[in-house]
């Protein structure tokens, strides 16, 4: 079966620092392959010398990503010219070339891996790369190869050439089909791969996991031959898991090594204590369930990753194995290297089905003294006890009795003397609690500090009630003193044993012993600010516990009375303030507000808004917007207090996406439409308009033409009775009578309409172009005057007029009570007022922009009610109107002006025409003869 072939670099014809030809003997997820030198002469030749001699089956290639050659060819060779050059193929058989592709499609992201299908014989190999594909990313116009791989098969000198027929009778009659099905080697079965020999493979997985991958395998294939069944299909699943383990652990390589290059050293730190501990489970896992002897295993730390082929001059070829004998070889190597490799203990525990993790796994964890590291580097004691470190020290005798009791008071050995600036810093709680104790708060040991401050806690819940006053506040004191210095701890454990002390003092001793508002205040006071300090901690665990301690605390019935808290939350952002601290505070803030609200809580409307005002200056977005939010809880409480700490709500202010944002929320907390939801109504109700006005258009288009249809049938029956005239005696003169009027019926009709008004319906004889126009500028009493555009348009249309047509629409702003056009400036008043008459849909009732009353629907009642006898109060020209009539009545005549000349007027109308005339039109005066 085709396998991996181990080869040599034996020449390159140049290459650039750092990407050696060697590169491509080792493959990995970190190798940099070869790279030729910068703007160098084509073409490049690399020549590899195979560790035997055999049969060439596969070749594989690794491209880089943009550095790409547009050709590769390969030639094969028994053996090198003695003299031999780069340039000298007289010696070499070409066997072909493959074309590259220019990754363009991929953006120059993606590595090409192509795959050569061969047949040759030989043991020298080489490569020629020709000119390299041009784009932007390669500057110097080189040509790069990140990993080759060679697969075929050994080859014996009598094994070349082809079977005879009399040897393929003699190997099928002497092999049964059940033999052949079990034998990989017989000649019909056509030659496989394993994928463990893949280029991919050794590219994307970690070198040691792929170590045990191929160990497994081995196994595995061990199982299939014995007919253990069982075990090899949980060899094959753990294989399957195995490489998702390698390809995460390679791909953490990778980001440590670019962290290692842009000299980012902590996340190069973190990436390995990933590694160590993903890679720590995964071998506690595969020994637990005894998959393999991980004893056997070398670390890639301990060994570097070795090159495929063999150490040595390449001239001096590697003596031929056969794989069986190489594997036989291989694990009698293994099993003399098991004594040398035994872990400490001498006899280890022997396995049983489920057993805990045994110590053969530790040999994979170095033995360090960890006593000799400094104090920061050293692990934690859980830490310690997982990976086994109990196991590989040797037991320390039993304590004496002292130790135990000292244990058992808080206080672990003896912590190191206090320095002379310790001393003069901490005198006061040295005289209260002695020297011993107050050096383990002060110790460089966390843990001496965190069993210090459970023996003060001890010690306060011991003391007895009947002590005095005053020893009662000078004990209190001093661990107040003791616990703002533990606040500020990087220890989790030491942390959390302050707050346990500060809260016990608190809600415990203080009530206790009835020491009153001022001892507590002491407490608050001397610790807030500590603890608001570590809200902007960079560790996220220490910000969320501060923060939740501290809406705790305010809580508390002795402390919220005092009103400290919400003092010291509400304090101006220095400008220099961190984003994570004043993120805390506001957050802390917010929650505050929620459960302490702002009557005799320490918060109030100008405290609150005085330090929100000047947080919204602040240079992080998560701190602004958590702002808004505490501004717009303040709004709920108070609205007008919190508009006189804003700007205006006008275009300019909106402009900030933040001031947006804040008085949009305040719409939404008013029940208003925001400024999104009115503009679009605006364009729902334009587009409306626009849709009636084309409805309208359409309806006085077929009115137009079934008028002329009527005038062109009235003008063919005056043409056919004057052609069937009866016709009088020949001779005989007609007499000079008038004839009839053949044209009283379309003459009537056009008169009727050239005299009438198409809103109003009244009909009078200085109806002509001019009166008309007249009528509609002063008179109907279905149009109107625009005050602020001089436009006619009709009352029915007038809120339209204004929200969408008039000049001056930008001034008016829509009520969603009442529907009518109101001035932006009185619009919040009339909203808030809620004096108006709710508008109802149109298929309910009609709104009336003049009285502001609501009457029956339909287009046909907008006359009745602007024009009828309990009309419109507040329509100005039904008024004149009915003035002029009853003048008209007295005088017997009415009077008229026509002649005089007014503007066309732009109509906009919702009112039907008559049944017999026109129908109203919209953006153009009525038809006129």
């Amino acid at each position: 079966m085709p396998h991996k072939i181990g080869f040599a670099v034996v020449s390159s014809s140049g290459n650039e620092d750092g990407y050696s030809a060697k590169e491509l003997m080792v493959h990995a997820p970190t190798v940099n392959g070869w790279r030729s030198t910068r703007s160098c002469l084509y073409p490049q030749v690399i020549i590899l010398q195979l560790v035997e001699r055999c049969r060439i089956r596969k070749l594989q290639l690794l491209a880089h990503q943009y550095m790409i050659s547009a050709k590769i060819e390969f030639y094969v060779s028994d053996s090198l010219p003695e003299y031999f050059s780069p340039n000298q193929s007289d010696r070499f058989q070409r066997l072909g070339y493959v074309s590259l592709s220019d990754n363009e499609k991929t953006g120059f992201k993606a590595r090409e891996l192509k795959s050569v299908h061969v047949d040759a014989v030989g043991q020298y190999l080489k490569l020629i790369f020709h000119k390299n594909h041009v784009n932007r990313y390669n500057l110097y116009n080189q040509v790069a190869l990140v990993a080759v791989n060679v697969l075929g098969d050994a080859v014996d000198g009598e094994m070349e050439s082809t079977p005879t027929k009399e040897q393929l009778i003699e190997h099928y009659l002497h092999n049964t089909h059940e033999d052949s099905a079990l034998d990989g080697t017989y000649l019909g079965k056509l030659d496989s791969i394993s994928p463990l020999d893949d280029l991919a493979f050794d590219m994307y997985q970690d070198p040691e996991v792929a170590q045990i991958i191929r160990k497994l395998d081995e196994k595995k294939q061990d199982a299939v031959r014995l007919e253990r069944y069982d075990l090899a299909k949980k060899l094959k699943q753990a294989i399957a898991d195995l490489q998702k383990v390698g390809e995460r652990l390679g791909r953490y390589e990778v980001e440590k090594r670019c962290a290692v290059e842009k000299e980012d050293y902590d996340v190069a730190k973190l990436k390995k204590q990933q590694m160590d501990e993903y890679r720590r489970k995964v071998y506690l896992e595969i020994e637990l369930h005894n998959l393999l002897d991980m004893s056997l295993i070398q670390r890639t730390e301990e060994f570097p990753l070795e090159p495929l082929g063999y150490s040595g001059s390449p001239r001096q070829p590697k003596p031929k194995e056969s794989s069986k004998h190489k594997q036989g070889k291989s694990i009698e190597k293994a099993h003399k290297s098991e004594p040398e490799r035994v872990s400490p203990n001498p006899t280890p525990p022997q396995r049983t089905p489920t057993p805990p993790p045994t110590p053969q796994a530790q040999p994979l964890i170095p033995k360090i003294n960890i006593d000799a590291l400094p104090y920061d580097e050293r692990p934690l004691p859980a830490l310690r006890k997982q990976m086994g470190e109990t196991q590989n020290q040797v037991p320390e005798p039993e304590p004496p009795e002292s130790a135990v009791t000292a244990r058992s008071t808080g206080i672990t050995g003896e912590p190191e003397p206090l320095t002379e600036k310790a001393v003069r810093e901490a005198s006061f709680p040295i005289e209260v609690y002695g020297e011993g104790l107050v050096a383990g708060v002060y110790s460089k040991t966390w843990s001496y500090r965190e069993d210090a401050l459970l023996a003060i806690y001890k010690k306060l819940m011991e003391v007895p009630a009947g002590t005095s006053k005053d020893d009662l506040k000078t004990m209190m004191r001093a661990a107040v003193f003791l616990v703002r210095k533990a606040l500020v701890d990087k220890v989790a454990s030491v942390f959390q044993a302050s707050l346990k002390l500060l809260k016990m003092i608190i809600t415990q001793y203080i009530p206790k012993h009835k020491l009153g508002k001022v001892e507590t205040s002491h407490c608050v006071e001397r610790t807030l600010p500590n603890l608001i300090a570590k809200t902007g901690d960079s560790t996220t665990r220490f910000r969320v516990v501060a923060t939740d301690f501290i809406q705790e605390m305010a809580l508390f019935k002795e402390v919220r009375p005092l009103q400290a808290i919400p003092a010291e939350l509400v304090k101006p952002l220095k400008p220099n303030t961190l984003a994570r601290l004043a993120l805390s505070q506001l957050e802390l803030l917010e929650r505050l507000l929620k459960d302490l609200g702002t009557d005799n809580s320490g918060f109030t409307t100008d405290n609150v808004m005085q330090f929100a005002m000047g947080a919204l200056e602040h240079s992080a977005s998560e701190v602004r917007d958590t702002t808004v939010r505490i501004i717009q809880i303040m709004y709920r409480k108070n609205k007008s207090a919190v508009l006189e700490y804003l700007p205006p709500d006008d275009a300019n202010t909106r402009r900030n996406i933040l001031y947006k944002n804040m008085f949009d929320g305040f719409a939404k907390i008013d029940g208003r439409p925001t400024e999104t939801q009115v503009k679009t109504q605006k364009k729902a109700a334009t587009q409306e308009a626009e849709k009636r006005k084309k409805e309208e258009i359409r309806a006085l288009q077929e009115q137009l033409a079934a008028l002329q249809e009527i005038q062109a049938e009235q003008a063919s029956k005056g043409k056919e009775r004057d052609t069937h005239k009866p016709s009088k005696a020949a001779g005989k003169k007609a007499p000079l009578v008038p004839p009839p009027d053949i044209g009283d019926d379309q003459s009537s009709v056009a008169n009727y309409l050239d005299n009438l008004c198409i809103f109003c319906g009244e009909k009078d004889d200085s109806f002509n172009e001019e009166g008309l126009d007249l009528h509609y500028w002063k008179n109907c009493p279905m149009l109107r005057r625009c005050e602020h555009c001089r436009q006619v348009v009709e009352i029915a249309s007038l809120m339209d007029h204004l929200l969408t047509e008039c000049d001056k629409k930008d001034s008016f702003g829509k009520c969603p009570r009442c529907t009518e056009a109101i001035p932006k400036q009185e619009l919040t008043e009339h909203v808030r007022a809620k004096a108006c008459t709710p508008a109802k849909s149109d298929k309910v009732a009609n709104h009336c922009p003049l009285c502001h009353e609501n009457f029956a629907p339909g287009e046909e009642s907008w006359k009745s009610h602007l024009m009828g006898k309990e009309s419109c109060k507040m329509n100005q020209r039904r008024m004149q109107r009915t003035q002029q009539m009853q003048q008209g009545k007295m005088g017997g005549l009415s009077v008229t002006k026509p002649g005089v000349k007014g503007r066309s007027p732009s109509i906009v109308t919702k009112i039907p025409a008559p049944k017999t005339g026109l129908n109203k039109t919209s953006s153009r005066t009525p038809a006129k003869r």
